[in-house]
């Protein structure tokens, strides 16, 4: 067992906040309590995982592990006893956190958490994501409480009174977020009843929380609120500045609210770390970003988890406490699989080897030594996870659904029982190989969508996904075989916008380009990709594609040019910065090219080209120390990166000749010189 660097950890979450928000506020003062917890800690943006649906990525978080181990493969399965259910605390296969620490003898609380119904017998306090759902219920019905929500079920009486109804709000009450709440008539808008309804769900978890930091001792407390999410689902089209199809009247009324959410969870924020005090070890997150400026979606698509196309892949993460640093950002970025390993290395507890994430050491103030087993799958003992066959109360799972039919994650369930559990099967299946695919594991996603595929051949973000992970395994001939496909009759003219094939024309297009970029027809790349180009909308990672044709092409402006229409309109992407870098090395801007490397590592650490190119460019800059830094660092994620092993045998030729040698051997081992050709005779 490791040194233990937390008392007490307070981990809390908050789905689908995003920096992109934050960062104003914070600048005009208006979240002091995250401002306070930032200036004493260490934050950086967090890398979520696809597909962006918050019961995977939130167990994921939970256990430090992909979907493929942990079984939640998003809102709905198949109920064992006919028909479909929403996802619950059983359909986890593996412990979470706070199954671990049950575990290991600390007294442990979760409150909110998603998939957490029926709540589990942890050694401590239980209140599932059931517990403030007021969603559907009118405003003089009554609200009761679902069985099994709270455990201990001593506590049950005791936190259901702390509930308020939506009712209970007045107008007055919502001004913080639509100041003009008065002027609404709500008998023909409901969007203030929905705004109450969200802000009921909030505020009772928080009196939850609260009461249970006041009154039971513990080790460890996580508490989930999805609030922040389901605001933006509901609001976002009208946040400044105004989308073009929002009417003004609309956006007058409804521009606020999002910030007023944000600046409502400081407020919450404050009194949490007030009764956390100062020795407690916090951890603030979220599961994914939200999209706020030019990049949100004009349309969402109609099929299951549609609204996840508003979801930005990078989220937030804030840590303090004793033993972590202070007022700095972390880079990389963290991904949510590296949440779990750090809480267990706060605690001094070893990491299972079969987690996918890593704990983060970078935040450290100082050298951590952790441990790790093979898995804590194999560590027997009591650890407050109910059996799998466990049976959900139908009352609790149909209020569960209705909540994600509301949000339009779903589809109304079929009424025939056996087709609605097949979709749900198919769903998750979908949504698992999406997972493989951004584990970057194509060879295994590929069975599962070519099945899918050809029960639903008409199925059309399912074609796409096929085709793109024929494009990850280099079978370029099925992919090109689904593009064409896809490529519907254009003589019948362009789609409107409306229809839900006008969605695809660009990326049908797009994916054409890169199919033909693999297939070294360069200029036939570029005829596809302009066509993208000349449509009336941005398109992410159009650019990029672009960039990357120019760099073959040698069009270094042209590349730095494409680059820098990606960045302006979404800075966040790596791979951008990364092809700039290489169009401004090839122009000898070097200082330049450097820093964008830089912005491309910081973004995504896992590129080894970035790393090389940053060492090129450090070497032209005679920085040679942090050349061989960078170079070296390639070569630990792609060990047979030739140029990284070539410079360095060239930087360590004086300084290590033996490191120099060690290099040119291996460049003599992977490309052997060519063998002395043998005359004939004659």
């Amino acid at each position: 067992m490791s040194e233990r660097l937390a008392k007490k950890v307070l981990l809390l979450g908050w789905d689908a906040a995003d920096w992109k928000i934050i960062q104003p506020l914070l600048e005009a003062g208006l979240m002091p309590n995250l401002e306070r917890l930032v200036s004493v800690g260490v934050m950086g943006k967090l890398l979520s995982l696809q597909p962006m649906l918050s019961p995977m990525l939130w167990n994921s978080i939970a256990t430090g592990k992909r979907a493929d181990k942990h079984g939640v493969h998003g809102f709905t399965e198949p109920d064992p006893m006919g028909g479909v259910r929403a996802v619950t605390s059983t359909s986890r296969r593996c412990k979470a956190i706070w199954n671990i620490l049950t575990q290991s003898g600390l007294r442990t609380h979760v409150l909110g958490w998603f998939a957490s119904h029926p709540a589990e017998p942890i050694n401590g306090v239980c209140v599932t994501n059931q517990f403030g759902l007021a969603r559907g219920i009118a405003p003089e019905q009554p609200w009761p409480l679902p069985t099994e929500t709270i455990y201990p079920p001593r506590l049950t009486e005791t936190l259901a009174h702390l509930r308020v109804h939506p009712s209970t709000f007045s107008v007055q009450d919502m001004h913080p977020f639509i100041p003009e709440a008065k002027t609404i008539d709500q008998k023909e808008d409901r969007r203030l009843w929905g705004a109450a309804v969200l802000l009921a769900e909030l505020v009772n978890m928080h009196a939850a929380a609260t009461w249970v930091m006041e009154n039971e001792p513990w080790d460890f407390m996580a508490i989930c609120d999805t609030s922040i999410d389901h605001f933006c689902h509901t609001f976002m089209h009208y946040h400044p500045p105004r989308m073009e199809h929002v009417p003004e009247q609309d956006f007058r009324l409804y521009k606020d609210v999002v910030n007023g959410c944000y600046r409502f969870h400081d407020m919450l924020l404050g009194r949490l770390l007030e009764l956390a005090g100062e020795d407690t070890t916090v951890l603030l997150c979220s599961d994914h970003g939200y999209y706020s400026d030019n990049l949100r979606p004009v349309l969402t698509p109609q099929e299951p988890g549609g609204p996840a196309v508003w979801h930005r892949p990078f989220g937030i993460l804030v840590l303090k406490g004793p033993h972590l640093r202070k007022d700095e950002w972390i880079f990389g970025p963290p991904t949510l699989l590296d949440i779990a390993p750090t809480i267990l290395t706060l605690f001094g507890l070893p990491i299972g080897a079969d987690m996918d994430g890593k704990p983060l050491l970078e935040a450290f103030s100082k050298p951590v030594e952790t441990a790790t087993i093979p898995s804590w799958e194999m560590v027997e003992g009591e650890c407050g996870m109910h059996p799998p066959d466990r049976r959900l109360d139908p009352a609790a799972s149909r209020a569960l659904l209705q909540q994600f039919v509301a949000l339009g994650y779903i589809e109304k369930p079929d009424a025939d029982a056996e087709k609605a559990a097949e979709r749900a099967e198919r769903n998750g299946r979908y949504h698992l190989a999406q997972s493989l695919l951004d584990a970057r594991r194509p060879a295994e996603a590929l069975p599962l969508l070519e099945e899918l595929h050809a029960a639903e051949p008409a199925r059309m973000l399912l074609s796409l996904t096929l085709a793109n992970c024929y494009l990850a395994l280099g079978r370029l001939l099925e992919c090109r075989r689904i593009a064409e496909g896809l490529a519907w009759d254009r003589g019948a003219g362009t789609p409107a916008l409306d229809q839900p094939h006008a969605r695809l024309v660009p990326q049908i297009d797009l994916l054409m380009g890169m199919i033909c970029f693999q297939e070294g027809k360069t200029e036939e790349a570029l005829t596809h990709l302009k066509k993208v180009e000349a449509l009336p909308q941005d398109i992410r990672h159009l650019q990029q594609e672009l960039c990357r044709v120019y760099l073959k092409l040698r069009q270094w402006k042209e590349a730095e040019s494409a680059s820098n229409r990606e960045l302006k309109i979404d800075d966040d992407n790596p791979g951008s910065h990364y092809g700039l870098a290489v169009a401004l090395l090839n122009q000898r801007r070097n200082e330049e090219a450097a820093e964008h490397c830089l912005r491309a590592i910081a973004l995504a650490h896992h590129m080894p080209l970035a790393h090389y190119h940053l060492g090129l460019a450090l070497t032209r800059l005679g920085q040679d120390e942090r050349a061989i830094q960078a170079l070296e660092t390639s070569l630990l994620i792609k060990p047979g990166l030739l140029n990284a092993h070539r410079l360095l045998a060239v930087l360590y030729n004086e300084r290590d000749p033996a490191k120099a040698a060690a290099h040119r051997q291996v460049i003599s081992v992977v490309r052997p010189p060519a063998p002395t050709p043998v005359k004939g005779p004659g």
